[in-house]
């Protein structure tokens, strides 16, 4: 069995289980919630802090109130997959606001974006303006999802709990 990436006791588990559905809560909420007091569970929020297990608290903004209707997977084939042009394409796609995901793939496709856009012309200006311009590019797949049947930002902790 693999070693822990991270050692935690249940008290910082608990917490983190709790901040990860809702990092509002107040300290004393918190603290009385995991069954500590409050300088405690302050002492270990911050710790998880410093110790970059928690990379930051954001608010969770809803794509469809925000008139962003199409949410697009984006596979992504190069010519050649070298280190210049994995950088090249890396570097190209990194600071597009639409592109909310962007991972280095195994398989048939070198890169799957998650692009979240408007409208289908909103969609089509990114590939035409940006994504056919990046140099190296050979092939772009879109699969357009139909409908979001589960997203979280929590992530699984159970195997830590062993």
């Amino acid at each position: 069995m693999p070693a822990r990436p991270v050692d935690l006791d249940p008290a910082s588990i608990r917490i983190l289980e709790h901040l990860q559905q809702d990092s509002e809560i107040g300290m004393g909420d918190l603290a009385e919630a995991v069954g500590l007091s409050t300088s405690p569970c302050w002492r270990r929020v911050a710790d998880l802090k410093a110790r970059g297990i928690i990379r930051r608290c954001v608010a969770v903004a809803d794509p469809q109130a925000l008139g962003l209707h199409v949410n697009v997977f984006v596979h992504v084939s190069l010519e050649k997959q070298t280190q210049a042009a994995l950088q090249a394409f890396s570097d190209a796609i990194r600071h597009r606001p639409e592109v909310m995901e962007c991972y280095l793939m195994s398989g048939e496709a070198d890169y799957m974006l998650r692009v979240v856009v408007e409208d289908l012309a909103e969609y089509q200006r990114l590939i035409v303006d940006h994504l056919t311009r990046i140099p190296g590019v050979a092939k772009i797949r879109s699969s357009f999802a139909l409908d979001q049947v589960k997203y979280t930002t929590a992530l699984p902790l159970d195997h830590l709990k062993e």
